[in-house]
């Protein structure tokens, strides 16, 4: 692994979600509550990724919009940046899995700083798609990185998720 600080940079949202075929209204959204897993396990320091325009409190109507943002590759303006990534590492790099990959604002994040020589380790929330083609993804947004095989995490159960995430981690 390489050498230097962790950190856990991640997007998460709350509000309503999709949960078990329902659209309940989570006051902490599931990559935010995984983030905040690791942290206690790790130590790392945490950055929230997140999007100057917010997305409607409607869930029906940021699938629409994050679908549009896929479709037509945009990079959505982040709220707050990172000084210095320099002395980060390994980079742990949460997210949900809208429509296969990422949310656009992480291919924003990606292409903001260089990663090269990092180690991206990747986690997602997902009520059943898995990791996507997200690895796939971070692998060509930064290909001087070296990212480790990532963990997806069932969004209705990442309250529950500390035994996983811990055995991911390789933590005793």
């Amino acid at each position: 692994m390489s050498k230097g600080k962790s950190l856990i940079a991640y997007y998460s949202r709350a509000g309503n979600n999709y949960v078990g075929g329902n659209i309940v209204n989570l006051p902490v959204g599931n990559t935010e509550v995984a983030a905040e897993i690791i942290q206690q396990l790790t130590g790392a320091a945490m950055f929230k990724i997140d999007t100057i325009k917010q997305y409607p409190a409607d869930y029906g109507e940021t699938t629409e919009i994050s679908k549009k943002e896929l479709r037509q590759n945009t990079r959505p303006d982040l709220s707050a940046h990172l000084e210095d990534i320099s002395e980060y590492g390994i980079i742990y790099l949460g997210y949900p899995n809208w429509w296969g990959t990422m949310p656009m604002a992480l291919f924003t994040f990606l292409e903001e700083y260089d990663f090269s020589g990092k180690t991206i380790i990747p986690f997602c929330t997902h009520e059943g798609s898995g990791m996507g083609r997200s690895e796939k993804d971070i692998r060509k947004l930064c290909p001087a990185a070296t990212v480790l095989r990532g963990l997806s995490i069932v969004g209705g159960s990442v309250r529950t998720a500390e035994e996983p995430i811990r055995k991911w981690l390789r933590l005793p």
